[in-house]
């Protein structure tokens, strides 16, 4: 089983603000994933289908938001991004399972 290293300073300091490292999944139960300082505001981007909009996500809308992990800066999101684009999709179905939004 791939297993992803969460142990990446997920709390953040007070020092700055925090990133996310979050899933999407689309309509056709495809997986994206992405990371921002602002979950909301990016998941409302991806949503309205603008030009700020992934390429990636246009057309398979609805959309649901199926995990968020906090972590303490861009270098931790991107590490952390880029493991979990690495995952097997099963891999990736049971980190959702485990992180579940509440």
């Amino acid at each position: 089983m791939q297993k992803v290293n969460l142990n990446q300073k997920l709390i953040p300091s007070n020092k700055s603000k925090p990133w996310y490292v979050y899933m999407i999944r689309c309509v056709n139960n495809s997986l994206y994933t992405g990371i921002t300082l602002d979950i909301q505001r990016r998941f409302q981007e991806h949503t309205d289908q603008g030009a700020k909009c992934a390429k990636y996500l246009r057309g398979k809308h609805p959309l649901k938001l199926v995990l968020q992990l906090c972590v303490e800066d861009k270098t931790s999101a991107l590490k952390l991004e880029a493991q979990i684009k690495r995952l097997t999709k099963s891999a990736k179905e049971q980190l959702i399972k485990t992180y579940k939004i509440k």
